[in-house]
This record gives structure tokens, sequence and C-alpha cells, in this order.
């Protein structure tokens, strides 16, 4: 398995996904103004999502599922 999907399809990795999702919607909503702050947040939704829902976007890239049970499985 890919060291990098194995590391993100563990708690650690959705920890990690929740977190710089979080920085980044506030980073988006706060730090910034006008249109280039609400990009920076809805960037910041997909890993936020990801970590809350237990997907990874760059496993199928790797050939893996998109579901953390499943990759974990594997």
């Amino acid at each position: 398995m890919n060291p990098m999907i194995k590391v993100l399809a563990s708690s650690t990795g959705r920890a990690i996904r929740v977190v710089a999702g979080i920085g980044l919607v506030a980073f988006g909503l706060l730090g910034l103004e006008g249109a280039a702050g609400i990009v920076v947040a809805i960037i910041g939704a997909v890993p936020l999502l990801a970590g809350v829902f237990d997907f990874c976007v760059f496993a199928p890239l790797f050939g893996f599922p998109l579901s953390g049970p499943k990759i974990r499985a594997s």
C-alpha cells in the first residue's frame, strides 16, 4: 500500500485533514476578504468533509477505493 494513502486513511490522517480543513475555512472567512476568502473557505471544506465522513480524495489516483474503511481493510 502507498505510505501516503496509509497515513491519510488512518485516524491520525483523518484528524489532520479535519484540523487543516478547519484552519483553511477559518482563514478564508476571517483572514481574507472578498472572493479570495470564499474560495479558500470552499477549498478548506474539502479536507474537512473528507475527514469527517472518512473518505480520501487522493486514494482513487493510486488505485484504492474512496472509502476510508475499505482502504484500511485492504
